[in-house]
């Protein structure tokens, strides 16, 4: 049995098409692994509280040092630390709002990088700790960002790429169902994704 992370960043619940495809992959991968257990972290519904002061302070106060307010304001961290660490495979839902990724998923992650815990510097230079890890990408766009003149705008899949392989996952493969908002393209647009899914070796 394996253990699978939803993670949702998307407002727009049954409607949204990265949550469709999330779905597409999540259906496969149980296809896979039955009997496998799906914990989501539904961002829309349960945002993570965004950076702030205190938080600041309690991150880089050493942990036998940490008053009881600190392991307060550091707990919704955490827990979504352990729901990672305790995954076999992170599905995310990523709908790209103004060419990047949404700000309550930007905060999901401010909770997961932290020093000494997902990400070290242990020997001077920096190392990934969170390891053993599948990720895919679902990403959703009104255009066509994989290829093409908007490329190039499209900062979801670089970012991500980057910060969670800067943590040690650096086995990511992304899924795309773009074209949902042009007219041309809008119909074949969760199909074509959801043949990808079906075609691709997991």
């Amino acid at each position: 049995m394996k253990k699978i992370l939803n993670i949702v960043s998307s407002a727009k619940g049954d409607q949204s098409f990265s949550n469709k495809l999330s779905g597409v992959i999540i259906d496969k991968l149980l296809t896979l692994y039955p009997g496998s257990e799906i914990r989501t972290r539904n961002l829309a519904a349960e945002p993570l509280p965004y950076w702030h002061g205190q938080q600041i302070a309690a991150h880089y106060t050493p942990a036998d040092q940490r008053t009881a307010d600190h392991k307060d304001v550091l707990s919704k961290s955490d827990q979504a630390i352990n729901e990672l660490l305790d995954a076999d495979f992170i599905v995310i839902g990523v709908p790209l709002y103004n060419f990047g990724i949404p700000s309550i998923l930007k905060s999901w992650i401010d909770h997961i990088a932290r020093s000494g815990v997902t990400f070290s510097y242990g020997d001077g230079a920096p190392k990934g700790l969170v390891t053993g890890k599948k990720v895919y990408l679902a990403i959703a766009s009104g255009g066509i960002y994989s290829d093409g003149p908007m490329k190039a705008f499209d900062s979801t899949e670089p970012f991500l790429r980057n910060v969670l392989g800067f943590l040690g996952m650096t086995d990511i493969t992304t899924f795309r169902v773009e074209g949902t908002g042009m007219p041309q393209l809008a119909e074949m647009a969760l199909p074509k994704a959801k043949q990808a899914v079906q075609e691709f070796a997991f």
